[in-house]
């Protein structure tokens, strides 16, 4: 009686070891939640740029992080100081509006299960490009350097637009501390940027943007423009 007991047991033990092994296969690891947010995200990877690599991460609901290498900045004619190589770790939050045309793309891509790459030769090298998706709904991603594909084409040019005003905000910090005067004509060229449509999201760099638009000691336009710009987030925010 008690060997079969014995026999039971061990037989039992050896079922639940193997259960738990199947538990934790890489499948069933990478299973994202049911209400876990689905995120996409977005690398780029250029050698050469003042930001040669850097990766945006977005989830459904907003919230997201931008992760950038930020390469070594010599000093100019107008400041004595230079910036150090840096690498950059900061949360941001997107607009709801840019967030929708992100994850519909996505999920009109097949969750980025499809080809993205252009086939066509001698195409000049504008970077390596990684769109992923990750969500309880799908999973996949695509690499390329051009693409031919125009929802492709959309959402690359939303995030390089997202990642322009990301380090743009780091121009400005380093010029308002070490260059005020500077302030002026980078100020100029960032407006036309935002006109055009080069860089979005300006909510990721309003407390930079305020900074500026209250200091007393900063050209008075500048402060205007700033101002302005702060208008602007208000009136894209829900």
């Amino acid at each position: 009686m008690k060997t079969t007991a014995s026999v039971v047991f061990c037989t039992a033990l050896l079922l639940t070891s193997a259960f738990s092994s199947v538990a934790q296969t890489p499948e069933a690891q990478s299973a994202v939640p049911a209400n876990q947010p689905a995120e996409v995200s977005f690398q780029f990877d250029h050698t050469g740029l003042p930001v040669p690599r850097f990766t945006l991460r977005i989830h459904e609901n907003g919230t997201g992080t931008y992760q950038a290498d930020q390469a070594e900045t010599p000093a100019t004619q107008t400041s004595m100081r230079g910036q150090a190589a840096q690498h950059v770790d900061r949360p941001i939050n997107l607009t709801p509006g840019v967030v929708a045309k992100i994850f519909k793309a996505a999920r009109g891509l097949n969750h980025f299960n499809v080809e993205c790459a252009s086939k066509a030769k001698n195409i000049a090298d504008t970077g390596t490009k990684t769109l992923t998706y990750n969500g309880s709904d799908g999973s996949g991603s695509c690499v390329y350097n051009y693409s031919e594909n125009k929802m492709v084409g959309t959402l690359t040019d939303i995030f390089l637009a997202i990642a322009s005003t990301l380090d743009e905000g780091r121009k400005l910090e380093f010029l308002h501390r070490y260059d005020r005067l500077g302030l002026d004509a980078e100020m100029n060229s960032f407006a036309d940027e935002v006109k055009e449509g080069r860089a979005l999201e300006l909510g990721t760099i309003s407390s930079t943007l305020a900074s500026i638009a209250d200091d007393t000691a900063v050209i008075q336009r500048v402060r205007l423009r700033a101002a302005k710009m702060l208008e602007q987030v208000a009136a894209d925010r829900p």
